[in-house]
């Protein structure tokens, strides 16, 4: 008797995204020691989403993108200006301490 091979069993249908659901309003003691109310945060929230969106579909940098372009020229300028010096120094050190172990 042989076996029969199990069909697979069917997957799952992809459930719909979730929506977000508006926020009740809370109470003022709840947002007391926030520097915003929350109707603030959320239309700040929104517009830089939509900043987000509309960098991310015009040329699909993101903001790490930008910041790394930024810094490597001024990191390369530092490095040039003081990496050879400080490793001079800290070769010369090394080369002291060796020196005087013996």
């Amino acid at each position: 008797m042989v076996a029969e091979p199990a069909e697979p069993e069917p997957e799952p249908a992809p459930r719909p995204a979730a929506r977000a659901q508006p926020r009740e309003p809370e109470p003022a003691a709840a947002f007391a020691d926030r520097l915003v109310s929350p109707s603030t945060d959320e239309t700040v929230g929104a517009a830089f989403g939509s900043l987000a969106n509309t960098i991310l579909a015009t040329n699909g940098r993101t903001i790490d993108d930008l910041v790394k372009e930024m810094l490597r020229p001024m990191l390369r300028a530092w490095l040039d200006d003081n990496l050879p010096p400080l490793v001079e120094r800290l070769v010369r050190q090394e080369i002291e301490r060796v020196a005087r172990g013996r």
